[in-house]
């Protein structure tokens, strides 16, 4: 791959990001940049700022001069048929210049087709014939940012019949013909986990430790008959716990609080940080759930 020296991410095992970060939503735009609060780094969802000129990226220009920023998107459609988007990579790549992006991330998953988006996050079967389609496809993606990105497990309502491995195999084989890294969402994980009866322990003691470069916490809202992941509340209490065992398996990572629904106020979100970053610290006992061992 050739890497673009302006583009090159400093991820490491860290690189720039280093402890419990906040997802930077509109509603606090202007409150992070008259306070500049004490948060080590914040994630935007680039989506939102693809256009030019406004209030909103002015805001958000401003930030960038007293934060690391990572971005994080939906619009590749990385798992589609549809041919990339390269208007919109074109976009993204001048927005990563621009604000000296520290990490760039995408889901595995596809959102297209013939031209139309969903607005939903739609699974991959696990396949070997998908998994290299999506690899191949990171990889053009790669060669035209000139950096390496990170891929995200989604949390999932449905299976594929022709599925021929599980989702964390899948997710393997991917990141390493791809050669890229891992967006470990804990609460994605056990979402999936609960809504496809299978051991979250399990996926977390599949993953290759060197390769998760940032963890994602959010909440969900329990449907009934399945979970939903919502990022609409605090994190759950069996998914701190969850998170807890991922940090003591694969060392501390830069790790996120995604709040997309019901946005609360700001220092709501620097609570649930806290306590990340005290779990990061060492601090297990910051999960109140019973612990369970695992090996």
């Amino acid at each position: 791959m050739q890497i673009d020296p302006v583009l090159v991410n400093n991820i490491g095992d860290g690189g720039l990001l280093q402890g419990a970060g906040v997802g930077l939503r509109s509603p606090h735009l202007q409150h992070v940049n008259t306070t500049l609060p004490d948060v080590p780094w914040f994630e935007i969802l680039v989506d939102n700022y693809l256009n030019t000129g406004g209030v909103i990226q002015h805001y958000l220009y401003a930030i960038a001069e007293h934060y690391p920023l990572s971005c994080h998107g939906v619009g590749m459609s990385l798992g589609s048929t549809d041919p990339l988007n390269m208007e919109y990579l074109s976009t993204l790549k001048q927005l990563i210049k621009d604000l000296q992006i520290t990490q760039v991330s995408e889901h595995l998953c596809w959102t297209s087709k013939h031209g139309y988006y969903s607005h939903e996050l739609l699974p991959m079967p696990y396949t070997d014939e998908a998994a290299q389609h999506i690899a191949d496809r990171i990889i053009q993606v790669q060669e035209y940012l000139g950096c390496q990105i990170l891929i995200e497990n989604v949390s999932s309502y449905m299976t594929y019949s022709q599925s021929e491995m599980t989702e964390w195999q899948f997710l393997n084989e991917v990141i390493q013909r791809a050669d890229c890294h891992l967006l470990a969402d804990i609460n994605n994980i056990f979402v999936s986990a609960s809504n496809h009866q299978f051991d979250p322990y399990d996926y977390i003691n599949a993953i290759p430790a060197h390769k998760v470069k940032e963890i994602h916490l959010a909440g969900f809202e329990d449907m009934g008959q399945y979970l939903l992941d919502t990022h609409g509340a605090v994190v759950n209490e069996q998914v701190w716990t969850l998170f807890s065992y991922a940090i003591q398996r694969w060392g501390k990572k830069p790790t996120l609080i995604e709040w997309d629904n019901n946005i609360p106020e700001f220092d709501i979100l620097c609570a649930e940080s806290a306590k990340a970053q005290l779990i990061l610290n060492g601090d297990h006992s910051a999960c109140t759930a019973t612990t369970t061992t695992h090996s």
